[in-house]
């Protein structure tokens, strides 16, 4: 541990918002992994003077938000992991526009829309991620996704520079943008939303709650959706006719309720969740010839 990096981070942030050696499982939502190297919580203005710190020391970084798509390795993440969470978490409501920072939670925004009887963010009240998360994989369910209400999204560039994007800039695609191949930070999003009746829009949010309760295994520990859905299939679908449903490796197992997601059944380790996902990968191409694409993010050492 760089001790003069240490310090100069915590002039920056204050010693109450930079950690060191945190345990990554409360972090994340499969709660598994190790210990990352610095932990830091920076607020908007603090971003970019922390990156300046890790280029001038030579300290790699990675950017977290609420850790609903992360697998942390056991043996930890060295150098600095940034969360950009409650921190950075403010929205803000002008007609029909909705502009959230990154660390906003989905959830709270698509109910701060409902209640200014905007609608347009009803499927993404149960996504269990940040805003800036959602952006850069652009998240959806239910037929909704990012692309469909996003306006243009506001970025802190390699170089510290912030920059907007609008959305033909942001190449959203399935489960994927030009954020991460360009390394940016998400700062803050602009969504534009419909005018419509609060009653109707959160009875279309309790609906797809429910939906979620009856058919997702929301009560273990699980990054979400596992992997991506493979062109003309259905994930869950292979992986049960692959026989997987209930396979489990350690305290990580296929979900007997949904097989599309992986759940930390009991205390699984970062190791146990990554054999488990490789062995459904290779046993779901040697029967069907399918390649399953992880929609989960492998970070630091396993």
């Amino acid at each position: 541990m760089n001790e003069v990096f240490l310090e100069r981070l915590r002039e920056v942030l204050g010693s109450e918002q930079c950690f060191t050696q945190e345990d990554m499982k409360k972090h994340t939502t499969f709660q598994a992994g190790g210990p990352a190297e610095y932990y830091v919580r920076p607020k908007r203005s603090q971003i970019q003077p922390v990156l300046s710190l890790c280029r001038l020391y030579g300290i790699p970084w990675m950017v977290i938000g609420n850790g609903s798509n992360l697998l942390a390795g056991d043996r930890g993440i060295p150098g600095v992991v940034m969360e950009i969470g409650r921190m950075a978490d403010g929205i803000a409501i002008t007609g029909d526009t909705l502009i959230a920072e990154a660390g906003a939670l989905l959830s709270s925004a698509a109910r701060q829309a409902a209640q200014q009887e905007l609608a347009g963010m009803e499927f993404a009240a149960g996504i269990p991620g940040s805003v800036g998360g959602a952006v850069v994989m652009n998240a959806g369910a239910y037929g909704g996704e990012m692309k469909h209400i996003l306006k243009k999204v506001t970025v802190l560039t390699e170089e510290g520079r912030e920059k907007a994007l609008s959305l033909e800039e942001l190449e959203l695609g399935y489960r994927q943008s030009c954020i991460a191949r360009n390394h940016y930070i998400v700062l803050e999003a602009e969504f534009g939303l419909a005018k419509g009746r609060k009653e109707e829009i959160l009875l279309r949010m309790e609906e797809l709650r429910e939906k979620r309760r009856e058919k997702q295994p929301l009560e273990y520990p699980s990054a979400g959706s596992t992997f991506k859905r493979p062109q003309g299939y259905f994930a869950g679908k292979l992986i049960e006719d692959a026989g997987l449903r209930g396979y489990q490796v350690g305290g990580a197992q296929v979900s007997e309720k949904h097989c599309g997601f992986v759940i930390n059944k009991g205390n699984a380790t970062a190791a146990e969740i990554r054999r488990l996902i490789l062995d459904v990968q290779e046993q779901v191409e040697a029967k069907f010839g399918v390649h399953l694409e992880p929609e989960v993010k492998f970070i630091g050492e396993f």
